[in-house]
């Protein structure tokens, strides 16, 4: 199992915005208001277009049990330019191959990603290969909607029906796990304006765990691991979290509190 399970947290491209509605002169949050009603005029939601979101943070939960390793981290720094960290993605792909683990990753995470890697002059050859370079991605690439180099789970297990969607907080808590833990993305921009970036990447950190143990037990149900196998990779998890910063170990009781560590 070579896995990397992911999340990114967004904020409106208030440059972007600037050019496209001609909005030079007002402030990012001015600017930042004018999306937001436009987008509402257009389609009900305050929810910014895929093309018009900036990334601000991508945390990780990276599994490799074959090299016995675990992480969870975050790339780059708070200061990193958002180039930076799209291309540090980027990187770790074409590194390692793994398999890409999401919750609605085919929907949002990774069109946000392509488009921002188009406007940054990302390069990612390897994450964009369909065969020409690698004979095996003509059949199994990250690009395909039914192949499993990419495993959007939230897609996956609705059989691929937009209409049997779930969110990821609640199927992470229906299965004992922290779930969202009193953040959401909606607050983003706005902990984004306060300057509170590690808070923003430490919930993102938490989402990508909890991508990452929904995917656990998606792998039980598949017969991919036993009851043993199971119970074994979430010690491996907890005993990463017992090491790690505040914010994880707060994940970790809360967890605990619950339970539940077997399907």
């Amino acid at each position: 199992m070579n896995v990397l399970a992911f999340d990114i947290e967004t904020i409106p491209d208030v440059d972007g915005g600037r050019k496209l509605y001609e909005l030079e002169g007002l402030s990012d949050s001015e600017v930042a208001e004018v999306m937001f009603a436009k987008r509402r005029e257009k389609t009900g939601s305050d929810f910014i277009a895929t093309h018009l979101q900036k990334v601000v943070a991508i945390s990780a939960v990276y599994r490799n049990i074959h090299k016995d390793q675990f992480s969870v981290w975050t790339l780059g720094t708070e200061d990193s330019a958002e180039k930076e960290i799209v291309q540090n993605f980027f990187d770790g792909v074409d590194k390692h191959t793994p398999t890409l683990v999401t919750w609605n990753g085919s929907g949002f995470d990774l069109p946000v990603l392509h488009y921002r890697g188009l406007i940054n002059g990302v390069q990612a050859p390897r994450y964009w290969d369909l065969g020409e370079d690698d004979r095996d991605f003509k059949w199994n690439n990250y690009i395909g909607r039914f192949h499993m180099r990419h495993t959007d789970l939230m897609d996956v297990i609705a059989g691929y029906s937009n209409r049997a969607f779930a969110p990821l907080d609640e199927i992470a808590v229906l299965l004992g796990f922290p779930g969202k833990m009193g953040m959401s993305g909606s607050k983003v921009w706005e902990q984004y304006q306060a300057g509170q970036l590690k808070a923003i990447r430490d919930y993102c950190e938490t989402d990508a765990l909890n991508t990452y143990l929904v995917y656990l037990h998606w792998q039980y149900v598949r017969g991919n691991l036993t009851d043993p196998g199971l119970a074994s990779e979430h010690e491996v998890v907890k005993s990463a979290l017992k090491k790690g910063d505040p914010h994880l170990v707060e994940f970790l009781d809360v967890w605990e509190a619950t339970g539940s560590d077997a399907p």
